[in-house]
């Protein structure tokens, strides 16, 4: 007697589901005829899980434009009548933004507010944000992705310590969200939604192995391994940004001394500049003072332009990725920044694994991080973890307190 399957018919469908996702969301719109050429399945198989996404109304069918002979109409998914939103929790602003199912942000719908010292009051805000969003007329909103600073424990879906917010310390944004706005809200540390980002529209677009270092609010790690990030024990591997590089340097908000993000970040060189001008100034009017020429800051670019080789030599030796994207607002001072610091950083770095890299300026952002955590969830979460093929985003991403799929 021949053994039954484990994969059940209804499993299977859902795979299919999600491989047609996944297809449209790399490829962008697609015909059935490209569907079935770049999924691989037979055209039944993909008409028929196209016809269950269009139902469950995350996909949508366009009309092709004029032309000769009988042009094939164009899938892609769903702008007209649904959204996901995207959180991001910082240092001293939060975000709220809207987003359609491909991971295209909608400017004019953007929500923000001074980030605040109780937790309470972020969640306030942060619900009274989003229903102004979320109330749009016709407009049904699939979940919130929201990217949280510091360190995430994603057995617990926690964080754990950021000592930049550490409001967030011990709490579930994710759960406490869900339970307020009743849709699903899914969390993921910082640098791991900017490396979704940077997959889903960025430098690494539907690669599965490269490395994203943050240098804006603190200096953080992603590596994306296989596909997936690399997590650690406890999903808190890669804070590159507390290892000590200056033995009585100053206080980190970690509480070390001498931390690399008290010396090669947004941040640091805010603080720097801050104290030499004998007034608070933010990385933002930095950038407008230097443009405008009202200010030069030749003297901390040097020291940052040290520092950061150091950071990315790093990386590269310990990870050795083929992609090495980088995020910061401060390569915005000088035109030339970003080539310098990766020169050096190739002085630093072992000559066969510096080679073997490339390193760009990230091209995707705090937002489009956020927006993609959720993004990631709703194509993923179709198809029950221990389902899905090796190296499918983040292991344990589910809406806070349901089962992945919850959406559909």
């Amino acid at each position: 007697m021949k053994p039954k399957s484990p994969v059940q018919p209804n499993l299977l469908g859902r795979i299919n589901e999600r491989q047609v996702l996944r297809s449209l969301l790399f490829s962008g719109a697609c015909s059935r005829a490209d569907l079935t050429r770049l999924t691989g399945m037979a055209a039944p198989t993909v008409s028929k899980a196209v016809e269950s996404l269009l139902l469950a109304g995350l996909l949508e069918e366009n009309e092709p434009a004029a032309g000769f002979g009988r042009p094939a109409k164009r899938l892609s998914l769903t702008s007209r009548n649904a959204q996901v939103l995207g959180f991001v929790i910082d240092k001293d602003r939060c975000r709220i933004v809207s987003s359609a199912l491909d991971g295209a942000i909608n400017p004019a719908l953007t929500r923000e507010f001074a980030t605040p010292e109780r937790y309470e009051t972020l969640l306030d805000l942060a619900v009274s944000n989003a229903h102004t969003l979320i109330e749009r007329e016709g407009i049904k909103t699939e979940g919130v992705g929201i990217s949280v600073p510091g360190l995430v424990d994603y057995r617990n879906m926690r964080g754990v310590l950021s000592p930049n917010v550490p409001i967030t310390n011990g709490k579930s944004p994710a759960a406490d969200l869900q339970e307020r706005l009743n849709i699903p809200c899914v969390m993921a540390q910082e640098e791991h939604a900017l490396c979704l980002a940077e997959r889903l529209c960025g430098s690494a677009k539907g690669m599965s192995d490269f490395a994203m270092l943050d240098v804006s609010t603190g200096v953080g790690l992603g590596v994306m391994n296989a596909g997936r990030p690399l997590l650690g024990h406890s999903g808190l591997a890669g804070e590159i940004g507390h290892i000590t590089v200056e033995l009585s340097g100053a206080v980190c908000a970690c509480g070390n001394h001498g931390c690399l993000e008290t010396v090669a970040c947004d941040s640091a060189l805010s603080r720097q500049i801050s104290k030499r001008l004998q007034q608070p100034v933010s990385i933002e009017h930095i950038v407008e003072m230097v443009r405008a020429g009202e200010l030069t800051i030749d003297a901390e670019l040097r020291s940052l332009k040290e520092y950061l080789a150091v950071a990315l030599a790093a990386v590269i030796n310990l990870y050795n990725p083929a992609l090495l994207c980088v995020y910061g607002r401060m390569f915005e001072l000088d035109a030339g920044l970003f080539d310098a610091v990766v020169a050096r950083a190739r002085q630093r770095a072992l000559g066969p694994s510096s080679a073997d890299c490339n390193i760009v300026l990230a091209r995707g952002s705090k937002r489009q991080g956020a927006v993609a955590v959720i993004v990631e969830h709703i194509v993923d979460g179709i198809v029950p973890e221990e389902a899905r093929e090796a190296g499918s985003g983040l292991p344990g991403l589910q809406a806070a307190g349901g089962p992945p799929g919850g959406v559909l």
